[in-house]
């Protein structure tokens, strides 16, 4: 149900465009007003979800660990996994966040019934293979892609751009990112489609956005190989959305408004999904917080004073209740009077 749904809000979409294009005329609609408004709605949408993580009180310190903590001085602690410096939180966040450390180390359980159940647990390298490609890959195209927008084009994408085709098939040199990412995505959605017990939890929200990317890699690998585009007039209308002096210039087929709706969509829906995952780790308390509590003790910051009574002042007011009943008290009225005299 998720998938047939989510397939067909993409392909509804991207009819949309290319009636709204080829019958209706509404260039100016897809090519400068929906990437405005899908512009506006990404920064003010991940503005307002990074302000509203701040917020959240987080008064103790709560890392998820899975090595040694820093004690004894003869018991060597896991500096990584554990972390109790800085440095030690930047160094795992650095893992984390450029190789996906902890997928690398993930793992799959599966029960066998051979010769009774069996409980046995399998590496996960595809996975993490599949998503450092997928990511890497996808930010790599990002950058590539920032030449529509810059005039000069600084010198670091032209290299970018210049090793991603350096393979070549006849003339065209072979963007190997954009090819690396259509494969990774697709890997990703065949994988939760094939495993039933990710299906099973998987909702419209996990599909949406695979095919998203899908008709976005898609239709750029169709613009670049198969129908040529009109560079000249792409960065004529890029170029214009930067300058605010939008223009919308003859010559530009109706599969790059398709490719820049699908853009647009995906940068709009982005604050809103799972996607804020990329800007949501370097917020969460239990990645970026320093493990120090057996050397320091964290009191709650905004706890109220609390009027107690101690146990002192409870034995002092049933003293003699409490001797009656055979209760040992620290203190005989013998010694509370010469404390009184």
């Amino acid at each position: 149900m998720g998938i047939m749904f989510s397939a067909f809000v993409v392909i509804a979409l991207i009819l949309s465009v290319y009636l709204g294009v080829e019958a209706g005329g509404l260039h100016v609609l897809f090519g400068v007003i929906i990437p405005y408004a899908a512009f506006v709605t990404f920064l003010l949408g991940v503005i307002l979800r990074v302000l509203k993580w701040a917020k959240s009180p987080v008064p103790f310190r709560i890392p998820t660990t899975c090595g040694q903590q820093k004690s004894l001085d003869w018991i060597e602690p896991n500096k990584l996994d554990n972390p109790t410096t800085k440095a030690g939180v930047v160094g795992r966040m650095a893992l984390e966040v450029l190789l996906f450390r902890s997928l690398f180390r993930n793992t799959k359980s599966e029960l066998h019934d051979h010769n009774g159940p069996k409980l046995a647990y399998g590496w996960e390298k595809w996975l993490w293979l599949a998503g450092l490609a997928f990511h890497w890959s996808f930010f790599f195209v990002v950058v590539r892609h920032l030449r529509f927008f810059l005039d000069p084009v600084p010198g670091f994408i032209l290299a970018i751009e210049g090793i991603d085709g350096f393979f070549q098939v006849g003339l065209q040199g072979i963007q190997l990112t954009g090819l690396i990412l259509l494969a990774a995505v697709t890997f990703l959605f065949f994988r939760r489609v094939a495993l039933p017990q990710v299906k099973y939890i998987s909702l419209p929200a996990d599909y949406i956005p695979l095919f998203l990317i899908m008709g976005i890699a898609g239709t750029g690998i169709m613009m670049r190989y198969f129908v040529r585009e009109d560079v000249a007039a792409v960065k004529e209308l890029t170029m214009g959305l930067v300058t605010f002096s939008p223009t919308v210039p003859d010559g530009i087929s109706s599969i790059f408004y398709i490719h820049m709706f699908l853009v647009a969509v995906l940068f709009a829906y982005f604050p809103f999904s799972k996607l804020m995952h990329a800007g949501g780790v370097f917020m969460s308390p239990t990645r970026n917080m320093v493990n120090n509590n057996r050397a320091e003790r964290h009191v709650n910051p905004w706890n109220y004073p609390v009027k107690v009574h101690t146990y002192e002042e409870y034995e002092n007011d049933y003293r003699k209740v409490m001797k009656a009943t055979g209760i040992p008290v620290d203190k005989e009225d013998d010694d509370e009077d010469k404390s009184a005299g």
